[in-house]
Order: C-alpha cells, then sequence, then structure tokens
C-alpha cells in the first residue's frame, strides 16, 4: 500500500540564482521535517519568490501540482509560520496520507460471508471453467443490451495491474510510468488486479467474468501504492489529474484517509466540472468516522453488502455514503499465483478454511496427524511431521506459523476463539508450511480428533475472494462505465444522478447512512435514462 507517484522537480533557474545569492545564508538540513502542501494565490506575481524562499528554506519539492497551482514539499516545521505570511501562499495544508481499502475482511466480516462463500459455495476458477460472480448479477451487468459505441475510459488508481492476466488479455490497457511506483504492470500488491478484474475481467470461458466483460471499456492504470500501501494526498490529485489528460470519464479509488485536503478536495471538483466521475471507497472501519476522497460532495462514496443485499458490517456509515455495492466475498482476478485455494479434511468431513495471506503453497495434499500446539507462543517438537492446531491469541498468527514450522510441523491450522471465522496475515513472514484459518466452531470440532490424520492442500490460483468497500467500489465504477457508454452525451453527474435514483432501495426507505441510496442497478439506470433522457 505505498508509494507515492512523486516527480522529483527541479527548482527553475531564476530559484537556482535566488539561492545562489543567499550564499552561506541558506537553512542546513533540519531533521524535524513535515511533509505539506503549498497552494498559490491565482496569478500570484509573487509565487516565484515564494518557491524562492522554500528553497532558501532547505524545501525538497515532491510533487509539482500545476492544474492547482500548487507543489508538494518537504520542509522543517520551523519554516510553516513564515511561509504561510508570504503575500503569493493561499494556504498550506498537511499533504494527508492515503491507503489502500484493506481487502483483508474483519471478523465481523468473515460472519457476514467471507469463510462460507470459500467452504462450497463458491468454486475456484480454472482455465477450463468460468465463474460469474454474484456481484455481477446482483448488479443487473447482464441485463443492459450491448452498445455499438466504442469503449468507455475507465482510470483505475491503485496498486497496478497484471496485463497478462488470462482474464485481462483483449482488453484495451494504457497506463503510466513513475520512478518511483514503476511501470503500471509491475505488480506489488494484487489489490488494483481484483478491482480491474471486477470492472473489466473478460467474457472467454475462464476465469471470471467482470461487469463489462465484452470488450466495453478502455482501462487506464495510474499505479501509486507499491507494497507499503499508502501515498500522499498530494500524489493522489496528480494521480486524478493524469486520469483527466488521458481521457478518462470515470476514476475508480479503492483508497482513503482519514483526513480532508483542501487541494485534493480543489481536484476532484475541478474534474466533476469537466465531466468525469470520481467514485470512492467509504472506508471499512465500520464506524460514522468519514474517509477522503470519498467524502467530498464531488466524489461518489461506495458503501458494501453481502450477497443477500445485506449491509456488511465493516462498511464505514455517514451522510457522504451515495450507494452500495456488492463487498462481501467477491471473487475477481489477482495477479497471477497469488491467489490461494485452500482445502482442509478429516475423516470424511471438509472444513472451510480461510489462507492466512502469504501462506506457502504445496504441490500435492499433505496428509499428517493433528497436534495440539496450544497458542503456538513455542515450539514443541512433539509436533514434528504433524499438523498444528492452534488457538487464536496472545502472540501473532506470523509468531504461531514460525513456531509450528520450527518444531517440524507440516501444516498450520489455526481456530478462532471466539465466535465466527476470520481472516489473517502473516505479514510478510516467509513459510515453506501452508497455514489457514478456521472457525471456533470447526476447531473445536478438529480438536475432538487431535490424533488423527487430516489432509491439506494450498494451491496457488490467479483469482481470490477479496472483502471490503474497495470491491463494493468497482462493481459502481463498472455500471457508471456500461450505462454510460450508452450516453455519451451526458455527463459525470448526470450518470451519478441516475445511478442514485434507480438504485434498488435496500435500507431504511430513501437514502440512509448505510447504504446510501442504494443498492446500484445497471439495467434500472439506462432504463431511466432512455426513458427520462440526461437532464432528468
Amino acid at each position: 500500500m505505498s508509494t507515492f507517484m512523486t516527480k522529483t522537480t527541479q527548482v527553475c533557474a531564476a530559484v537556482g540564482l535566488a539561492i545562489a545569492a543567499l550564499g552561506a545564508s541558506a537553512q542546513t538540513a533540519d531533521t524535524d521535517t513535515t511533509r505539506v502542501v503549498v497552494s498559490f494565490k491565482p496569478g500570484s506575481k509573487l509565487a516565484h519568490d515564494a518557491r524562492a524562499l522554500m528553497a532558501k528554506m532547505g524545501g525538497q519539492v515532491k510533487v509539482e501540482l500545476a492544474e492547482q497551482d500548487a507543489v508538494a514539499i518537504v520542509l522543517p516545521k520551523r519554516m510553516l509560520a513564515q511561509l504561510r505570511k508570504h503575500g503569493a501562499v493561499a494556504s498550506v495544508d498537511e499533504d494527508a496520507k492515503r491507503y489502500l481499502i484493506s481487502a483483508m475482511p474483519s471478523s465481523a466480516a468473515v460472519a457476514d460471508g467471507w469463510a462460507q462463500a470459500g467452504a462450497g459455495g463458491v468454486e475456484a476458477p480454472t482455465p477450463k471453467r468460468e465463474n460469474t460472480p454474484y456481484g455481477i448479477k446482483m448488479v443487473q451487468a447482464g441485463k443492459v443490451p450491448a452498445s455499438g459505441n466504442a469503449p468507455l475510459k475507465v482510470c483505475i488508481i491503485d496498486s497496478g495491474l497484471d496485463r497478462e492476466h488470462p482474464d485481462m488479455i483483449g482488453n484495451e490497457m494504457t497506463g503510466e510510468y513513475d520512478s518511483v511506483a514503476g511501470n503500471w504492470y509491475d505488480v506489488d500488491l494484487s489489490h488494483g488486479t481484483h478491482v480491474a478484474g471486477t470492472i473489466a475481467a473478460l467474457k472467454n470461458g475462464a476465469g471470471v467474468v467482470g461487469v463489462n466483460g465484452a470488450n466495453e471499456v478502455a482501462l487506464h492504470i495510474v499505479k501509486v501504492f507499491t507494497a507499503d500501501g499508502w501515498t500522499y494526498s498530494s500524489t493522489l490529485s496528480a494521480a486524478a489529474n493524469k486520469c483527466k489528460a488521458a481521457g478518462a470519464k470515470v476514476i475508480n479509488m479503492s483508497l482513503g484517509g482519514p483526513l480532508n485536503n483542501p487541494l485534493e478536495e480543489r481536484t476532484f471538483n475541478n474534474l466533476e466540472k469537466a465531466g468525469i466521475l470520481s467514485i470512492a471507497a467509504a472506508g471499512n472501519d465500520g464506524n460514522t468516522a468519514k474517509s477522503y476522497p470519498a467524502s467530498y460532495a464531488s466524489v461518489m462514496s461506495v458503501a458494501a453488502v453481502d450477497k443477500n443485499k445485506a449491509w456488511a458490517s465493516f462498511s464505514q456509515y455517514n451522510n457522504a455514503v451515495e450507494i452500495a455495492g456488492p463487498g462481501v466475498a467477491v471473487l475477481s482476478d489477482v495477479a497471477r499465483g497469488d491467489g490461494r485455494d485452500a482445502k482442509l479434511k478429516q475423516g470424511t468431513t471438509k472444513y472451510a478454511v480461510t489462507p492466512l495471506s502469504g501462506s506457502a503453497t504445496t504441490t500435492a495434499p499433505v496428509t499428517a496427524a493433528l497436534f495440539d500446539l496450544g497458542l503456538g507462543d513455542a515450539t514443541n517438537t512433539a509436533a514434528a511431521g504433524k499438523h498444528c492446531l492452534i488457538q487464536r491469541g496472545s502472540v501473532s498468527f506470523a509468531d504461531k506459523v514460525k513456531n509450528c514450522e520450527d518444531s517440524g510441523g507440516l501444516g498450520a491450522i489455526i481456530y478462532n476463539n471466539v465466535p465466527g471465522g476470520f481472516a489473517g496475515t502473516l505479514g510478510g513472514l516467509a513459510t515453506t508450511i501452508p497455514s489457514v484459518s478456521v472457525s471456533d466452531t470447526d476447531g473445536a470440532a478438529l480438536m475432538a480428533v487431535v490424533g488423527q490424520n487430516a489432509t491439506m492442500s494450498m494451491k496457488p490460483t490467479d483469482y481470490e475472494l477479496y472483502d471490503g468497500t474497495s470491491m463494493a467500489t468497482p462493481h459502481v465504477v463498472g455500471v457508471a462505465a456500461k450505462v454510460w457508454r450508452h450516453f455519451p452525451q451526458c455527463t459525470g453527474k448526470q450518470i451519478r444522478d441516475a445511478l442514485n435514483q434507480s438504485a434498488l432501495d435496500i435500507g431504511d426507505a430513501g437514502r440512509d447512512n448505510k447504504t446510501g441510496y442504494g443498492l446500484v442497478q445497471a439495467r434500472a439506470a439506462y432504463d431511466r435514462l432512455l426513458a427520462q433522457g440526461c437532464g432528468a
């Protein structure tokens, strides 16, 4: 979740002369620095002087935002007051952090359907079997007629796209290069590929199908995240400007952060005025806090619902939430080999398991006796050659799996210490044994047969079940693009209004803080625009 698409900027020659004139009076390096966005007053003739002052202060330009007449810069905190007083400076604001809206569900999200979907309700796609995820049907994607108009361009600001994924080959795909984030097709995290799959996975007889499965969109990818999973609001603003420059009509942002930023808000206001529709995830904290950019008035905020059209308990709820999309146990593409298809069988019983993120894979099913490793907070040589059954709690999942492996264990099964299932991560730990989680109930059943054999397998796949408002957002983006392609004369705001007015009301009557106007519906939006036109 990282990478800020920084743009190292050479200070113009005039500024360089100003610095030279200052000579020895230039400020020395200051370790107590901060990153801010400096916005200049429109048409100010003093902006050149302000830049010279920032250079004198030891400032390091990170992102140039010419369209907003602003710059993101790192400089000593003690210089902020002086900078704010400059006649050319309109504002100096914190360059807020933006994060990928995590695809890892909370235990509540698992209870909403993650584990159940993986227990047999969803078969893993293969090169010979195609799967239409439940969300594609829920949003009426297949009920909109084909269009002879050119594919509509969708911009995805995320972690890159595996352009060689079988479900992506055949789509029109372009993107950006950045000196820090790398090429748009350099994938550090599968998040962006999962998002793209929901929007545009092709109906090709294999894998999964997206909302626009018949070459109905052109994708433009702006990569702003690497494995760290966070970036800055200035980087997001610059990325959005790149989407506009590429001719995108809809922008997908499965990302956010708790602090607003005036420059960022101004960016999306300007995009709305230019006819572009910006759509972002509401957030996964399950509270009333607002996430940005989703909560700006010029951006659609998307909540998540499950396969039963019920609000997902992790989805943030507030008066900015505008519409909802499927976001629980969403099956889509991931970078090739990054997915996990896990199975656990004891006797004749098949158990619902969730692979720990980062789990090792197996070349063949591994059969071994079950061994009670307790909390897994220490090694035990008696676990050698067996599957470790471990209770959740006390130490990290990574420590539990590592202790099992160091004990000679062949697989790790972590069971919940509270009702329901859960999903977890190894946090970057590299192991050689498969590791899964199970519910408290299944854990009790497995504890009752300790000593007996169980068989575990963990196959790499190109697909995965993810959970979050990050997954709901591309459903809405995909529908917007699918419908807008039929009505290219409409503006983004008009398409937005049509989606809201045609949504399926699934919460309290009318708009509510949990699901907004309701579940996005492609056919209903199409019919409304066909009957009433763009201005209705």
